[in-house]
Parts: C-alpha cells; structure tokens; sequence
C-alpha cells in the first residue's frame, strides 16, 4: 500500500508533497557524475560510448597509432624536422578544410574549393610578378576572387535552387579552365620567397621565447577563458565543471602544448605558418560556437524547414557559408603556392580536393550536417599528412597511399554513420 503523503490544500486540489520534494532536488545529472569523482566520469564515458557521442576520440586514438607504427618502422618519422615540416605542409590543405567544414555543417558540399584554391594562387603570381602589383594589394585581391567565387556558387544554390553538388562541379571546371587561362601558355610563375606570400610558410620565429610563449598564451587562455565562463554559468544558475576538472584539461593542454614547443625549438623554431593557422581555428571556432552567426549555420544543418519557422535568412546564411568556404579556398591555396614558391597548372587538382573533403569528415564533421567543429580540420589534416610522410619514408609508391587514405576515409564516414544510427536509437539526433 502507498504510504505517500498529500495534503489538500483549499482549492481542493491534491498534492503529492514527496513528488514535489523530489522534483524540487532534482539536479543536472552531469552535476551527479561529477559528485562520484572519477568512477563518476568513467560511467559517463561509457554511457557516452553506448550512446554514439564519440566525439573526437576515434581521430585522436586513430593518430596516436598511426605515429606509433610509422615510429617502429621508421625512427626519423617523429623527429623534430619531420615533425616541423608535416606540421608547415598540413597548413594549405587544413586552411580550406575549414572552409569545408562550414560547407559540411549544412549537410551540403563545395567540390571546387581546389580549383579555387589553384585560381587564388594563380591571380596573385599574375597580378604581383607579371604585372608587378603591389603585394599586399594582389594578396587582397586574390583572397577576394575565393569571397566571390563562393558568393557565386552559394547564390545559385540557395536562391536559385540548384543542388550544391551540381554547382560545384561546375565551378571546379569553370575555375580549372579559369586558372590555366591566366597562367597562359607558361604554365608556371614563381614568386619570390622573400615576399609576403613567400614567408608564409618558410618563416620561422626561432627565438625560443616564441614557442614557448605561445604554448603559455594558449594555457592561460583556456584556462581563463573556462574559468570566468564556468562563473557567469554558476552566476546564471546553470550546470558548470568543477574547478578541478577545469585543472585536470589544463594541465593535459599544457603537456602538449610545451611538448610540441620543445619539438619545435628543436629544429628551426616556431613556423609562421602554424602561428596563422591555429589563430584561424580559434576564431573560427569562436564564430561557430559563441555568437549567433554560428548557432543559426548549426541549426540549418539540423533542420532547414524548422530554422525557417524560427526566423532565420535560410538564403543569406548559405550564401554566407559558400562565402566563407571560397575564401578560405583562397587563403589555402596562396599557403599551398608559397610552399612550393610558384603558381603552376597542378594547383587543386588531382588528389588535392579529395584531401581537402577527407580531412574535415576524419576529423569529425558529420557529412550529415549539424555536428562538427573547425578543430576536426586539424585533426583530419593531421591524420592525412602523418600516412603521406610515413608512407614517402618507407618509399611506399603513390597508389598505395591513395588506397590507405581512401580506407581512412571510409572507416571515418562509417564510423560517422553507426554514430548518427545509434544517437538516433538513445533518442540523441
């Protein structure tokens, strides 16, 4: 028999007072996991893993083993010049990755972001070295003719209504041609490597202040920028991290962060390149998770009818994104010229553009659209370097680093669908 308690109050209406106590201490289940301290976050892990919200870890442990085979088979493979020079060589593909994983967060896709790329290059080296523009006004120029090759093909598809597959094979065609157009008959310009664009990937800060600063500038910031948000959230009433698992990712940022700084200072320094990239990704990452531009792209990705009844330009939004990802298109491929110190008719083509795409879905980004972030680019550019210089150490021939990377890339977009089939199932998608 229920020996709950009720009371009656004078309305007539009949109150559960246990139920109401109970809903009253009802409390955030993550405010529960993180009160049973370590068994606590390993239950939730595994709730996490039954559930499909793998996160990055696949990519991260996909990494580790990947440099720990081609560590036992070749000893030079994580030494800091190998290191630093993967690290200067991921920049180009990692910077239109970004702009793909904008592309992606839609559910849609942009297969002429390398022919942009090789177009970006090509204008720079005609308009600086042919024409003798000046350089800061030809870089501009050619960072905007990505902007506007985006606006373009962003416009057909979100008012006119053509699939964005179509319209960017279309571009990648119109750009290729475009690109070997203005290169002309020569095929090839070089630029100087010690202009601008030149320095963009053969500069390095070998002061090693640079990298260490940089590494303490980083943990600072994350540990800041965590802290004062866990008190405007307690300030709010919301579920936040302790403090000492604020200390905990820290410190693990902090390992890695001076490790690589140590790996650098070993070999020339800190490169420039990396410097721009990663300043890339945290405001990216900025954009896309902390202001109201980001949360639309995010909800059109998981419903284009619903953020239409919500009031958002469905239109402009899309256009905006295609925007973005052509003009980092643009910047990637201006990194990609100023790695091998010319403009030529090969820039964006061949393999190129399937890195690119690989790269974003490795390193997490749903091709179904809504869940990713500019971070995956790194890692999936990472992942896809790590098996070219591995496998060019070992003198493995092309054909069968295109066949591992395919593999890669099939496991990833597997592993990406058993995750969106098993969200579903839990009633998480």
């Amino acid at each position: 028999m229920s020996t709950e308690k009720t009371s009656r109050p004078a309305n007539g209406t009949v109150e559960n007072t246990e139920a109401a106590a109970a809903a009253v201490t009802a409390v955030d289940p993550r405010l529960l996991v993180r009160e049973q301290g370590f068994a606590g976050y390993l239950g939730e892990f595994k709730r996490k893993m039954k559930a499909g919200d793998l996160g990055s870890v696949p990519v991260v442990i996909g990494l580790v083993i990947i440099w720990a085979i081609f560590t036992g088979l070749n000893s030079n493979f994580l030494t800091a010049g190998n290191f630093s020079d993967m690290s200067v060589a991921m920049v180009g593909t990692g910077m239109i990755a970004v702009g793909v994983v904008f592309v992606l967060l839609l559910g849609e896709i942009d297969l002429s972001v390398g022919s942009v790329s090789g177009v970006a290059g090509a204008a720079f080296a005609v308009m600086n070295v042919t024409h003798g523009m000046n350089e800061l006004l030809a870089l501009v120029l050619a960072i905007l003719t990505g902007t506007v090759a985006g606006i373009i093909h962003g416009f057909v598809f979100a008012r006119i209504g053509v699939p964005a597959f179509a319209v960017t094979l279309a571009g990648l065609l119109f750009w290729q041609g475009f690109m070997l157009q203005i290169l002309g008959s020569n095929g090839t310009i070089n630029l100087d490597s010690e202009g601008i664009v030149g320095k963009f990937t053969s500069y390095y800060f070998t002061d090693v202040a640079a990298a260490y600063g940089l590494a303490v500038v980083a943990v600072v910031a994350y540990f800041l920028t965590s802290f004062l948000g866990n008190r405007r959230r307690e300030a709010a009433g919301i579920p936040s991290r302790p403090l000492n698992d604020i200390i905990v990712r820290t410190v693990l940022l902090a390992v890695v962060a001076f490790v690589v700084a140590l790996v650098y200072n070993q070999h020339k320094g800190l490169p420039l390149a990396v410097v721009i990239f990663l300043a890339v990704l945290v405001l990216t990452d900025f954009l896309l998770r902390r202001t109201a531009y980001g949360r639309k792209v995010f909800a059109l990705g998981g419903s284009v009818e619903a953020s239409r009844r919500a009031g958002i330009n469905v239109e402009m939004v899309r256009i905006s994104v295609f925007a973005i990802a052509g003009t980092f298109a643009a910047i990637g491929g201006l990194f990609v010229a100023s790695k091998i110190a010319s403009a030529n008719q090969g820039a964006g083509t061949g393999e190129f553009l399937m890195n690119v795409i690989a790269a974003a879905v490795i390193g997490g980004t749903s091709l179904f659209g809504g869940r990713g972030r500019t971070w995956n680019a790194l890692l999936g550019v990472l992942v896809i370097v790590s098996i070219q210089y591995g496998l060019a150490l070992e003198g493995i021939a092309s054909p069968v680093q295109y066949m591992i990377t395919g593999g890669v890339l099939l496991a990833t977009v597997v592993i990406d669908a058993i995750t969106r089939k098993t969200q579903k199932t839990a009633g998480r998608a």
